[in-house]
């Protein structure tokens, strides 16, 4: 059984998604995948609708930046680009984060199709990427030098893949997340 389902306002689209239930066979559940992936036109129509529907948020709150929409990893994606964008950001992304499911309810609306846009202002989850690269090494050196899990502070659903990402590109340690947003976080092992 596939989940069609419509993601919660709490459910992050960028976290794993749940597994295809084994069908049989191979040819199944690639067909299966195949429907699942939308077309990168498809995509980048997702990015212009996000795009409009920012731009006309930055008209509302008068604040001033460029907009580009475009296609990245098979997803869309968002980038605004300007000075004194901070506000967007707001603290450790929340506006960010909150921004970016607002624009994911919009291309639901007019396309009836969940999103999984990615909302990236002033360059923060670039910058995020990088330090939070910085940060699973850290635990990654801690686990390996001590053999003891290393529990990191909570983080949201793109903090966590971003970590997840780093560490899964390493050998002799594994991660996973535990507990339940807003606090959720990630624990970092030595692999079995």
């Amino acid at each position: 059984m596939t989940d069609t389902s419509i993601p919660r306002a709490d459910q992050s689209p960028d976290e794993d998604a749940a597994p295809i239930a084994k069908t049989g066979t191979e040819e199944t559940e690639a067909e299966e995948r195949g429907k699942k992936a939308p077309a990168e036109s498809d995509l980048f129509r997702q990015s212009e609708i996000a795009a409009d529907y920012v731009e006309g948020l930055l008209d509302i709150l008068d604040y001033d930046g460029d907009i580009d929409e475009l296609v990245s990893g098979g997803r869309p994606v968002v980038e605004v680009v300007g000075a004194r964008l901070q506000n967007l950001v707001g603290q450790r992304g929340a506006t960010l984060e909150a921004l970016q499911e607002l624009a994911r309810l919009a291309v639901f609306r007019q396309t009836g199709t969940p999103s999984r846009l990615l909302l990236d202002v002033g360059g923060y989850r670039a910058n995020r990427r990088k330090e939070l690269a910085a940060v699973a090494k850290n635990a990654v050196e801690k686990v390996k030098e001590y053999g003891e899990p290393v529990r990191l502070e909570p983080m949201s659903a793109f903090e966590r893949k971003c970590v997840h990402d780093v560490v899964n590109a390493m050998a002799g340690v594994e991660s996973e997340s535990e507990g339940v947003e807003p606090n959720r976080r990630i624990v970092v092992r030595p692999a079995d």
